[in-house]
């Protein structure tokens, strides 16, 4: 009888086990800091947006604000009023455009004519987790970003989340549409991208802060014959939508949607806190903002054009590179079917040596995917920067920022930061300072003065980076 085997376990020397933590911590590290490993990161932060909003749904309390008043105003519209100087709610007169009133419309008939606010909350709670899927993709084929930087504004943010579920605001509708457009136009699908721009400023007129970045981008990657069309698709949708109310009232309906000169309370000013309210309501204050955002613009344009025309050169190359790769990934699996047909009943170690080809071949393929992927992510750099810094610039030289503006720029912020050549430290200091801003209700002379001071150092920072 043969002797019976005796188990022994192996221990691993000290050495081994500091091998295998310093395999785990390189592990880790490169899924929190490099930005071309931000997927596992934005599926986390998605579940876990997706979990907290609902808790804030189930246990914080709804503030109305404006939705009584949006539903007011679109039930004029389904009672059969087109005239715009008629469409009124608790807040005052209809002030957005024609996209708003149909878009609020179907939310009226949905939630009971407004009245089951918890299903509006679950609608925008969807809403604000779409907003997160296109902001995320941008994050990740730009990738700027490192992951624990996306980490840390996303569980530090308390005011965007209520905008989005305890608000109820037109706001996040619009960016969302914008959001839209702008991952739609990165890949390259111009007209569909025009197509929800327009739809976006047909809910709020804050989209046109970004109309200077995105003709730029029309006239430097595309021919003037398809600018024009992109421009055509563009005007056709503004007109379609609002054709009901032109028909009854054009004046109306421009001056009530599109008022360029509308004069805010000053109550509720988040950035002028600090103006005396004459200084604050004086038309000549407006107008010095506005020659303030033309010379902004003006000083960037060369560099929004610099960086919008490097981007379309280098798209055209890179297309071709990838089209390359995808051509040579086929013909290495073809090539790797005959070769597995051919020797079906070869010896096992030439099947060994076949698998060992063909994972060599995988490797390579991989590493090819690895610099496609880190050239596609530096060329996006150089279309999204600029839109992100001409809204800001538009934001900052607002004649009036309310709390729900935050939407408008809040997820830019970040990219923005790390687009600086700012300390770290500097770097979420700022973004700390602007969430502490549009915490601090109501606003003070301090909180106004720091969001200004923010919004500029910003700008600095982007422009000393563009320039460069």
């Amino acid at each position: 009888m043969a002797p019976p085997r005796i188990r022994t376990t192996s221990i691993k020397s000290p050495q081994a086990r500091q091998s295998s933590y310093t395999k785990y911590f390189n592990l880790l590290k490169k899924f929190l800091v490099n930005p071309h490993h931000l997927g596992p990161v934005c599926l986390l932060l998605f579940l876990a947006e997706a979990v907290c909003n609902v808790l804030v749904i189930q246990n914080v309390r709804y503030t109305e604000i404006d939705w009584v008043a949006y539903m007011q105003e679109v039930e004029g519209f389904l009672n059969g009023t087109l005239d715009y100087q008629y469409l009124k709610g608790d807040t005052g007169p209809l002030v957005y455009p024609a996209g708003f009133v149909y878009i609020f419309s179907a939310l009226y008939y949905i939630t009971n004519h407004g009245k089951n606010i918890y299903l509006a909350q679950y609608i925008f709670l969807v809403l604000y987790l779409i907003q997160t899927v296109l902001i995320h993709r941008i994050y990740r084929i730009t990738a700027k970003l490192p992951p624990y930087a996306l980490i840390l504004t996303t569980i530090t943010s308390l005011r965007i989340h209520s905008i989005f579920v305890l608000r109820l605001f037109n706001d996040p509708i619009a960016v969302l549409l914008f959001y839209i457009s702008l991952n739609l136009i990165v890949s390259n699908k111009w007209k569909s991208g025009s197509l929800f721009y327009s739809l976006a400023v047909s809910v709020k007129m804050n989209i046109l802060l970004y109309s200077p970045c995105l003709l730029v981008a029309y006239l430097t990657n595309l021919s003037y014959t398809e600018t024009f069309i992109n421009l055509l698709i563009c005007g056709s949708v503004q007109l379609i939508l609002a054709l009901p109310f032109l028909y009854v009232n054009p004046v109306s309906y421009l001056r009530g949607s599109f008022d360029f000169g509308r004069v805010f309370e000053h109550k509720w000013t988040v950035n002028y806190r600090f103006l005396p309210k004459h200084i604050f309501e004086h038309k000549y204050f407006h107008i010095g903002l506005l020659v303030l955002h033309v010379l902004l613009l003006v000083v960037f344009l060369p560099l929004l054009r610099r960086y919008l025309s490097s981007y379309a050169k280098l798209n055209v190359v890179t297309n071709a590179f990838k089209s390359q790769v995808e051509e040579e990934k086929q013909k290495k699996g073809k090539r790797a079917l005959i070769k597995d047909k051919t020797h079906l009943e070869a010896t096992g170690s030439q099947r060994r040596s076949n698998s060992k080809d063909s994972k060599d071949s995988q490797e390579s393929f991989y590493e090819e995917k690895v610099k496609l992927q880190s050239r596609m992510s530096k060329i996006a750099q150089l279309f999204i920067l600029p839109f992100f810094i001409t809204n800001l610039i538009g934001v900052a030289c607002a004649r009036s920022i309310h709390y729900q503006f935050y939407s408008w720029y809040y997820h830019s912020l970040l990219y923005l930061a790390f687009c600086t050549d700012y300390s770290k430290p500097i770097k979420f200091l700022l973004l700390g300072i602007v969430e502490y801003c549009y915490k601090t209700y109501p606003s003070t002379n301090l909180s106004s003065v720091l969001l200004h001071g923010c919004h500029f150092i910003l700008i600095f920072g982007v422009y000393r980076t563009m320039r460069a």
